[in-house]
This record gives structure tokens, C-alpha cells and sequence, in this order.
């Protein structure tokens, strides 16, 4: 394989990577497309590590790449797993309002929702919250009924199998460690060997900064990683929970808060919490990498987040290791909810692009420069939008590369 010249390497084989791979053997057959993925398997990290939401769109402001590639992203998302029989269920959800000083913010994402063309939106009292959620109390609610779930690794394995049969081929075990151009060719270092192509698409998610900076892109934004731990119902209390259970989010935290969440396997997970992670791949609370750490803590952009919200993260890290003070968060939705219907769960870690000046990079980021191009920033709804994702890089391909 170090031989061969390929047209186009894609860097990192998670969903966006695949995705990618997939709609540009699509749109050019016979292209000469490797994927280089540095584990032994794809879909590893955030690709698998997700809540397996599929959203309807109503968080994201209206216009953005976000709102955009989620709306359009969900619907071609269902037509691919109809097509493909990879079940799915638009179980809905509901965003619940226990207190007056929400609902202003409530009706925002039901006006956010409107504009970004979700459909189904409604606004409810505690009369109808109570028949789609018997156990749930608040004083309004927010009801989305065409969000779903589904198992986003079968749909990254499909998305893998459709790569190959269209020509492409995907080599897991390659980590990218250096990246020089010359004689016309960028020449990729790996653990296995050298490989050579005209053309690179980084889709590196949690090393999509690392990467960036081989190519000699900036170094900002910055991914700082964000663990969020997980509790399980007790199998015999799952009819707890019926769809999706959401708070209201609050415009002064940048992430969502704990809620309720039903999967393919019949599991309910509760959370997550959001904690700096020690390891950029640190799903365990002990988890430790002293290079990621420091990198974490020397960032300009992370020590203005963090004196911004000091209070805020101390808060998560107890709830993180407090169980008590976890459970209060989720009592105030359920309040029937006891501590020995919780059980230790998973975890996931996020790959949030980070600016110099301390906000959280909200929007979906994608650079091109040169003969590269940098998906610098692809969390949440990232899953549900990948088609849409994948659609957009490739629409840049053809406009940036010449690949005749």
C-alpha cells in the first residue's frame, strides 16, 4: 500500500470520515480514496461514544451550518437507514420547564425549532406532559415528536461497507504522526508506513487540532475534551421513561445538563455530567494523559472558560463524584426517582473546538487550505448530520481539488 498515490486520504474513520468517503466515491467512481484510521477498528471514539440521539434541530441558531446540516442531515439520515433496514426509533422528546424563569427560554427554542423547519413542534401543559411522561413534572414542556434514536456504529459500519464495495479502501492501525509536501504529493507518516496522495481531508475529531498543525494550519481552535459519565436505569424501572427527556437549556452554560435518554437496546441512560477530561480518549474518571492535561490547562482559551465558570465546574466535578448530588439533578424532573434505580454506566468524551478567547466554537468549523481540508470542529448533532456533513465536504473537493 505505501506505494500507491492516492487521489484522496481521508484522515480519521468515525462517522464523518465515512460519510465522507462514501458520498465522494458516489459522486466519483473510480476515485482513488484511502481512509487512515489509527485504531483497530473504526468508529471508536465519539462515533460510538454518543447518546445515539437523532435530533430535530430546534437548539442551533436559525442559518447556521448546525441548524442547517441537522435538519437536513436527520432526514436523509432516516431514508439511508430505511433503505439499508437499520432500525431506528422516533420515540420523541420532550424538553421540560419546572420553573417561570425557563419558560421564556422554552419559547425560544420552540421559535428556534419553527425557523430551523422542524416540524411537529408543540407546546404543551403539565395536563398533556403528564400522558406522554406520567413520571416527569414541570409546568410546560416542549414536545419534539420526530426525535429518534438509533445504534450510530451500525450506521458507521454501513457507512464503511458502502465504502468499500464503491472502491475505497479503509486502513485501521494507521495513526498520522507527520505530514510533509513534496515532488507534488503530501507524504503521510504512519505507525505502518508511508503513505502518499494528492489530496488530504482531516476528520480527525478529538485530534483534529494535532492534525491541523502537521499540515502547518493553526493551531487554534483548540480541542479541550469533555468527559460526561452516564448512570443506567435498573432494567426493571426502564418503563420509567418513555421518550426523551430534556431540561431547558441555560444560554449561560455551554453544555445541555442531564436528562433522560432511551436506546436501541432497550437501555435508559441518565446524564451526562460535562467535566474536563484528563485524556483526550480519558473515558474513565482516572484516566490520565499527562500531555493531554497540560496542553488542556496551558491554553489561553481554556483558562478564560474556566474563570468564567469556575463555579459551574466545580459543580459538575462533584456531581461527578457524588452520587446523591447526581440523582437531585435528575429528581428534579422524577421526583419518584431512588438512588437504587441507578446503576454505573458509560461514558462519552467530546471533541469541543476551543477559541483563544475562552467561548466554546458553537457552529460546525471546516477550513480549507491548499491541497488539505480541516473538519476542525464536528460535535453534537454531528451523528444526525452527517450525510449533510459529508455532502459539504465533498461539494468543497470538487470545487478545491482538481481531480481529473
Amino acid at each position: 500500500m505505501a506505494e500507491q498515490t492516492w487521489d484522496i486520504a481521508i484522515i480519521g474513520g468515525g462517522i464523518i470520515g465515512l460519510a465522507s468517503a462514501m458520498e465522494l466515491l458516489t459522486r466519483r467512481p473510480g476515485l482513488r480514496l484511502v481512509v487512515l484510521e489509527k485504531e483497530s477498528r473504526i468508529a471508536q471514539h465519539q462515533s460510538r461514544h454518543n447518546s445515539g440521539v437523532i435530533h430535530s434541530g430546534m437548539y442551533y441558531n436559525p442559518g447556521s451550518l448546525k441548524a442547517r446540516a441537522c435538519v437536513a442531515g436527520k432526514s436523509r439520515l432516516l431514508r439511508f437507514c430505511d433503505e439499508h433496514a437499520i432500525p431506528y426509533d422516533l420515540c420523541g422528546k420532550v424538553i421540560v420547564a419546572t420553573d417561570a424563569e425557563e419558560l421564556p427560554r422554552l419559547e425560544n427554542l420552540y421559535q428556534r425549532g419553527i425557523a430551523n423547519g422542524v416540524t411537529g413542534l408543540e407546546l404543551i401543559g403539565p395536563e398533556q406532559l403528564r400522558e406522554l411522561e406520567p413520571r416527569v413534572v414541570g409546568i410546560k414542556a416542549l414536545w419534539a415528536p420526530t426525535t429518534g434514536i438509533v445504534d450510530f456504529t451500525r450506521v458507521a459500519a454501513k457507512y464503511a461497507e458502502l465504502v468499500a464495495e464503491h472502491g475505497g479502501t479503509i486502513l485501521t492501525g494507521h495513526r498520522v504522526d507527520g505530514i510533509e509536501r513534496h515532488d507534488g504529493a503530501q507524504h503521510l507518516t504512519t505507525t505502518r508506513g508511508t503513505v502518499t496522495t494528492r489530496y488530504v481531508v482531516s476528520c480527525a475529531g478529538l485530534h483534529a487540532d494535532r492534525v491541523a498543525q502537521l499540515t502547518g494550519a493553526p493551531d487554534a481552535p483548540r480541542i479541550v475534551p469533555f468527559r460526561g459519565d452516564y448512570y443506567v436505569l435498573r432494567p426493571e424501572r426502564r418503563d420509567l421513561v418513555k421518550s426523551l427527556i430534556y431540561p431547558v437549556p441555560d444560554p449561560r452554560f455551554p453544555f445541555l445538563g442531564v436528562h433522560f435518554t432511551r436506546r436501541m437496546n432497550g437501555e435508559v441512560w441518565l446524564g451526562p455530567n460535562a467535566v474536563l477530561a484528563f485524556a483526550r480518549e480519558g473515558y474513565r474518571r482516572l484516566d490520565f494523559n499527562p500531555r493531554d492535561l497540560a496542553e488542556s490547562l496551558r491554553y489561553p482559551g481554556f483558562q478564560k472558560l474556566a474563570t468564567k465558570f469556575w463555579r459551574t465546574g466545580l459543580a459538575e466535578m462533584y456531581r461527578d463524584f457524588n452520587k446523591t448530588a447526581f440523582l437531585r439533578a435528575l429528581q428534579r424532573y422524577m421526583p419518584t426517582l431512588t438512588s437504587a434505580d441507578l446503576l454505573p454506566g458509560p461514558s462519552g468524551v467530546r471533541a469541543q473546538a476551543l477559541a483563544p478567547d475562552g467561548t466554546l466554537v458553537d457552529d460546525f468549523t471546516v477550513d480549507h487550505q491548499g491541497d488539505t481540508i480541516h473538519v476542525r470542529n464536528a460535535p453534537s448533532p454531528a451523528a444526525t448530520s452527517s450525510l449533510a456533513i459529508a455532502d459539504m465536504i465533498a461539494d468543497t473537493v470538487q470545487t478545491a481539488f482538481s481531480l481529473n
